[in-house]
């Protein structure tokens, strides 16, 4: 396994209080405590990224796409974090999968995801999420996927989640991740 194992966090929501980004950024925050030679970043991009427009999927790609599909090349594995909107994907993470497609940045690219929405909600989004995936190709590691709700008290300072038992969950879902890495690179 490589010196340094780097893990691109994704979430699907621009809400600056999301507790989807909120259990990504305590993933962020438990790599080095949890796992070591592991690095998490979050991709902040996701506002930014113009609408899907195939014409635009070529050599001279908008800057805010090239920043993405190169975060994601850059990457070991994926892990997503998203809400649901009316039942499905926010569209703003589902305009980011769609940059993905072309690329292929995805494809045979380790990933999981974490569903933090409460239940009786997210799996609409969940569901797609996994359809889109399959559909560019990615290796869902399931043992690292995780259904873990958030209460919005636990949200602390600096937008991680203070509730220790998620943040050990996090710190499962992680190695989780990271030991499927290991077996495919072995």
């Amino acid at each position: 396994m490589p010196a340094q194992t780097r893990i691109l966090l994704v979430s699907g929501s621009t809400r600056g209080g999301s507790t989807n980004t909120a259990a990504l950024r305590t993933i962020q925050a438990v790599a080095p405590e949890g796992v070591s030679g592991v690095s998490a970043e979050l991709y902040e991009g996701l506002a930014g990224l113009p609408a899907f427009n195939p014409d635009d999927d070529g050599a001279d790609l908008p800057a805010p796409v090239a920043a993405l599909r190169g975060q994601i090349s850059a990457a070991d594995a994926v892990m997503f974090c998203t809400p649901e909107y009316a039942g499905t994907l926010p569209g703003s993470f589902k305009n980011l999968l769609d940059w993905t497609v072309g690329g292929n940045e995805l494809s045979g690219k380790p990933v999981a995801w974490i569903n933090v929405a409460q239940q009786g909600r997210g799996e609409g989004a969940q569901a797609t999420l996994v359809t889109v995936l399959g559909y560019v190709g990615a290796v869902i590691v399931e043992p690292a996927c995780r259904r873990l709700p958030v209460a919005r008290d636990w949200v602390g300072p600096g937008g991680v989640i203070t509730d220790s038992s998620f943040r050990g969950a996090m710190a499962d879902a992680l190695a989780a991740l990271t030991a499927e890495l290991a077996a495919l690179r072995a």
